[in-house]
């Protein structure tokens, strides 16, 4: 399985280069528009040689379509023929660990040893729309006027174990699942005249802090850091990742991805203008008032408060962005100072168009081959 987690680094690029998409969908635009957009940058991605495009899950953000990864995944797949797909991540703690081996095994069945399923601990929206995923028995809560509480995330290990089994198909005898079965999975080989795909999608674990990072080293499994909002927490939970490395039968050795903010433009202003717009976006979404993302004239307009400014300025000094030589220049840096394995790359702005074309300048700024 190690074979389908390490990447392969092409043209200059330190490392192997991928995507991750939030699906943003930005003002007088669709989700169609966004979604559109997804198909045109993963077959940019799979022409230009990026290892891997991963979807994360978000829930109740105007400028985020991406609910349903498995779903925007199987669109994908339909469009692409041989770049790795995955979730970046599923959020473990919203669905039955049983529905998330159903779904991504539907995957793997359609698209054979190019499925990745990343799995993240926090619910990817705020309390109340937790509860109204029906986590747990939070509605009641939140109509008594009490404090939430989030029991999915504490009981994350033991979700983690028991998706594992399902997806292995391994539950001990006198288990109270033994007799349940994830399908597609194992249990297809052997069953009479059964024949079942080799590939099991290979397991992630996500975090932004150091959590996650002890569990995967502890497990021995691949671990994807979000420094694109934690930036940081970022060289601690990778160090502690790697000191809590224990080999297993995933992978001999640490194998890490951290997610970066980078856009590149044609020209340093337009870089500066759509930054801004997606920086906008996030106060917005920070103070309560989440929506699409701007367009650069109105965060060009925008009167930005002090603390507003501070928070603009902190959020963008962790978005790599300008030409394609100084993102280049950006990214190999980052990568430098965090012994990072592979690049995941989110591109956040108001237009697909623009998101495209970075894709496309930073493969060519990395001289990244065309098929």
């Amino acid at each position: 399985m190690a074979d389908e987690i390490r990447g392969e680094a092409h043209g200059t690029a330190p490392v192997p280069l991928s995507v991750l998409d939030l699906v943003t969908v930005g003002a007088g635009r669709t989700a169609t528009d966004a979604l559109r957009t997804s198909v045109g940058i993963s077959r940019l991605a799979e022409s230009r040689g990026y290892h891997r495009y991963w979807v994360a899950e978000h829930h109740s953000m105007p400028g985020v379509a991406s609910s349903s990864p498995a779903v925007i995944l199987a669109h994908l797949a339909a469009r692409t023929d041989r770049i790795r797909l995955g979730s970046g991540g599923v959020m473990l703690p919203n669905h039955a660990p049983l529905v998330i081996a159903e779904q991504f095994g539907t995957l793997e069945a359609m698209a054979p040893g190019r499925i990745d399923l990343g799995l993240g601990r926090a619910p990817g929206t705020d309390g109340a729309t937790a509860a109204a995923l029906r986590r747990t028995d939070l509605p009641q809560a939140l109509r008594a006027g009490g404090t939430p509480s989030h029991p999915g995330a504490d009981d994350f290990p033991q979700q983690l174990a028991e998706l594992t089994r399902f997806l292995d198909d391994d539950f001990p005898d006198g288990h109270p699942y033994r007799r349940i079965h994830a399908v597609p999975g194992p249990i297809q080989a052997t069953s009479p005249g059964g024949v079942q795909s080799p590939h099991r999608p290979p397991v992630w674990l996500l975090g932004s802090s150091g959590f996650s990072a002890r569990l995967a080293g502890t497990l021995g499994l691949p671990f994807a850091f979000a420094h694109h909002f934690s930036a940081q927490n970022t060289v601690p939970a990778l160090d502690l990742y790697r000191e809590s490395f224990r080999p297993s039968a995933v992978l001999d050795a640490p194998y890490a991805l951290i997610g970066v903010a980078a856009l590149a433009t044609d020209e340093e202003r337009e870089a500066r203008r759509q930054v801004l717009a997606a920086a906008l976006s996030m106060v917005r979404l920070r103070t309560g008032r989440p929506g699409l993302v701007p367009t650069p004239e109105e965060a060009e307009a925008y009167e930005f408060s002090p603390m507003e400014r501070e928070f603009v300025a902190s959020w963008n000094a962790n978005v790599v962005h300008g030409t394609p030589d100084e993102v280049r220049a950006g990214l190999d840096g980052l990568q430098k100072r965090t012994g990072a394995d592979e690049l995941m790359i989110t591109s956040n702005a108001h237009g697909g168009d623009i998101r495209l074309r970075s894709y496309e300048l930073i493969a060519d700024a990395y001289g990244l081959p065309r098929s």
